[in-house]
């Protein structure tokens, strides 16, 4: 027999969730409800990186389990779905962003404003968040800058840590503050807030110029090279995930693998000791509890793009084409 559902007091809101004691990690012995209260227990860093942006929830209602697999846009039979529309039957709290895909194409996405958002798609089996770098009031213009150091297939979590503190020592050298995170794999995450002045495509242009300076100071670890089987070196700095429609996994969102490891804002001073496993639903509420959200003053300070992009200019960069 189903357990009957729970109602959980989320600030101002009541929210269902419904089986609670469905298995959603069982390699780890994690239930729904585990999640819900994992999300509860990180609730204003998560919120914190959702706050006002329209965001795709990317979809796991029967879990995670052996041989489980997302759908694509090929083959959409899969256990998994990414949801870039306001779900039907949404609660009427629940707001969202009105934004236009590259096809021309247009959506109302979830946009949370509070964190009882949050633990609605968690009760729909959002396990990942796919915030856009813009907020609601202005879709077009990014406020974020995110830069994705992405190792190529067998580079281990160690060879990405030296490149993040060479972006670092660049952006300090810029004037501009950068706040790193895992991914939840063996990749890292570097966020900026900027003025949101500048398009997509200065975005873009900005980190491929971002990316070059990396190459020039680490060319035995950095490659800016788009085509997979070209790259000769073992991190892409890859500057299309500043492009329109393309997004990263929030902080604190959970990557859908055994483990259920997560997403996790770093200090900069834990960089070269943190192990991506370190980090998941069960030590981060741990973590946060004791210290609170490295991230937390990501959004007090708003840069200028202009550095980044008078670089761009002196290398004669164009926007790079979007793949």
């Amino acid at each position: 027999m189903a357990t009957p559902a729970e109602e959980i007091r989320v600030g101002e809101r009541l929210v269902r969730v419904s089986s609670p004691d469905k298995p959603y990690f069982p390699e780890r012995g994690l239930t729904k409800l585990d999640v819900v209260r994992y999300f509860l227990a990180v609730g204003d860093g998560i919120l914190r990186a959702l706050r006002d942006r329209p965001t795709m929830l990317e979809r796991w209602p029967r879990g995670v389990f052996p041989g489980a697999r997302i759908g694509t846009r090929q083959d959409n039979r899969g256990d998994a779905f990414y949801q870039k529309r306001l779900p039907a039957g949404a609660p009427e709290w629940v707001r969202t962003a009105h934004i236009t895909f590259p096809s021309g194409r247009t959506a109302d996405e979830v946009a949370p404003s509070e964190l009882a958002v949050v633990i609605w798609a968690a009760n729909l089996g959002t396990l990942r968040f796919h915030p856009w770098p813009v907020s609601a009031a202005d879709v077009e213009r990014p406020d974020q800058l995110r830069i994705d150091l992405d190792p190529l297939p067998g580079v281990g979590f160690d060879q990405v840590v030296p490149v993040a503190h060479e972006v670092r020592a660049f952006l300090d050298d810029l004037g501009l503050t950068g706040y790193p995170k895992t991914t939840g794999g063996r990749g890292l995450h570097i966020y900026l807030s900027i003025e949101p002045r500048w398009s997509f495509g200065d975005c873009r242009r900005a980190v491929l110029a971002l990316g070059r300076e990396m190459q020039r100071r680490r060319p035995d670890l950095v490659t800016t090279t788009w085509w997979r089987e070209q790259r000769d070196r073992p991190v892409f700095v890859d500057y299309n995930q500043m492009s329109r429609d393309h997004t990263m996994a929030s902080a604190y969102s959970i990557r859908p693998t055994p483990r259920a490891l997560v997403s996790a804002p770093l200090d900069w001073s834990e960089l070269d000791d943190a192990r991506p496993e370190d980090f998941d639903v069960s030590t981060v509420p741990q973590r946060f509890a004791r210290r609170g959200d490295p991230h937390a003053g990501l959004d007090d300070r708003r840069f200028s793009l202009a550095p980044l992009l008078e670089l761009a200019d002196r290398e004669g960069l164009e926007a790079p084409p979007e793949r």
